[in-house]
């Protein structure tokens, strides 16, 4: 019996349950103020009034429903009145209800079909928070012996003592009334002003995007980092083999160099991220592209670069994601191979950009070597519309190739 009890009284201890209510009176507004414009309307008796506010606005309604930020307007009103709990933009979006305006003549359907409910909800409502009271006091005076004849209620000319036992009947009927109109309003709002099929797609569009980006972005770290790390090691053991200040000032200056540019990418990595800067650092390009070489000059590798074409005229995509394909190929190369020979051929033209990384086998090479940065290379060709393979090619080396177009970018 205490369960039942509780879960009787529960809705009225919650304030969800007094702002509905207040969301259903709201609703006879309109038809009040058309009231005071309809002359007459207010001398009518008993409930022709509320039967006048009911019609009178509907017109006015339907009107208004054609106006896109009547949506909105309604999708917040509903968001703060029916929905329980905070309403930060973050609980706002899962109470199920947009706050968009009106995109198509189906959203206007759909506002016009809320409209119209609240008001044949709302109206009711708002006549039994009037009269329902006024009953219960009906019979407290008929309780007390007095007759009572109340405007719209039926009188009672035989008072007596047993009408106290009705006092209370009128007040609970009209609370049960108000909490489960609310609950009928908020199940209905979020089926009427709820997101359409073209608002879903947007918010899955950009959650995609933003998965996509964090993807992109934990790759970008995955190059940029590790490249200065590879390099980083390199240049240690180098420096500590020679045995010759004059290198290890060369090969400090070079973790230097390197470290600070992974920093700056870490950096604008973790602002992305957080999204608090509107306008990030900018990403290297392949126009930067010589610093990716003598990084791997200072590291011990002897490079041979060709580099041929617009390459500062290339689309910003594709210059970008060119540039981590090069990082991740030499990169590659210093932690599997070390210090070898590399070639390094860039060429753009009107058609397509070329990279290709080359550079001597290593005599045991490492089962990593086609791990998740050459997987991630050939990830970047396809978005891109291109292709990339890694592996050896006829004359013994490892060839790194890729060939991104750019006649449909342009």
């Amino acid at each position: 019996m205490s369960f039942s009890l509780s879960t009787v009284f529960r809705p009225l201890t919650r304030a969800v349950t007094y702002t509905r209510w207040l969301h259903q009176l709201i609703a006879s507004v309109a038809g009040t103020l058309a009231g005071f414009v309809h002359g007459g309307t207010f001398r009518s008796t008993g409930m022709e009034v509320w039967l006048w506010i009911a019609v009178l606005p509907v017109p006015v309604l339907l009107a208004a429903a054609l106006i896109p930020a009547v949506r909105r307007v309604e999708g917040l009103q509903a968001q703060l009145l029916l929905t329980p709990g905070p309403h930060g933009p973050e609980e706002r979006a899962g109470t199920g209800i947009s706050t968009s305006p009106s995109l198509s003549w189906r959203d206007r359907g759909r506002t016009a079909g809320w409209l119209l409910l609240r008001l044949a909800v709302g109206v009711p409502v708002s006549a039994l928070t009037v009269q329902l009271p006024v009953l219960s006091f009906a019979f407290l005076q008929a309780a007390a012996g007095h007759r009572t004849h109340f405007r719209g209620l039926p009188a009672i000319d035989a008072p007596h003592g047993w009408y106290a036992l009705l006092v209370p009947l009128p007040l609970v009927v009209l609370l049960a009334i108000a909490v489960s109109a609310g609950s009928l309003m908020a199940a209905a709002a979020r089926r009427l002003l709820g997101p359409s099929a073209a608002e879903r797609l947007a918010v899955l569009e950009a959650r995609t995007e933003r998965i996509l980006e964090h993807n992109r972005l934990a790759q970008e770290l995955h190059d940029s980092i590790g490249h200065a790390l590879t390099v980083t090691v390199l240049q240690a053991g180098a420096a500590r083999a020679a045995g010759s200040p004059e290198f290890t000032d060369r090969a400090l200056a070079a973790v230097e160099e390197t470290g600070r540019q992974a920093l700056t990418d870490l950096e604008r990595a973790l602002r992305l991220l957080r999204e608090d800067v509107p306008h990030p650092a900018a990403r290297p390009v392949l126009a930067d592209a010589e610093r990716l070489l003598e990084s791997a000059r200072a590291a011990g590798s002897t490079v041979r670069a060709e580099l041929s074409g617009p390459l500062a005229a290339l689309p910003g995509p594709v210059s970008r994601e060119g540039y981590r394909m090069v990082q991740e190929a030499l990169t590659n190369v210093l932690r599997h191979a070390g210090p070898v020979p590399v070639s390094v051929r860039i060429a753009a033209d009107a058609d397509a950009l070329e990279l290709e990384v080359r550079n001597p086998m290593p005599a045991s090479p490492a089962p990593a070597a086609v791990g998740r940065g050459l997987r991630g290379l050939r990830e970047r060709a396809v978005l891109l519309g291109g292709k990339a393979v890694a592996g050896p090619d006829e004359d013994g080396e490892w060839r790194v190739h890729a060939r991104l177009p750019l006649a449909r970018l342009r």
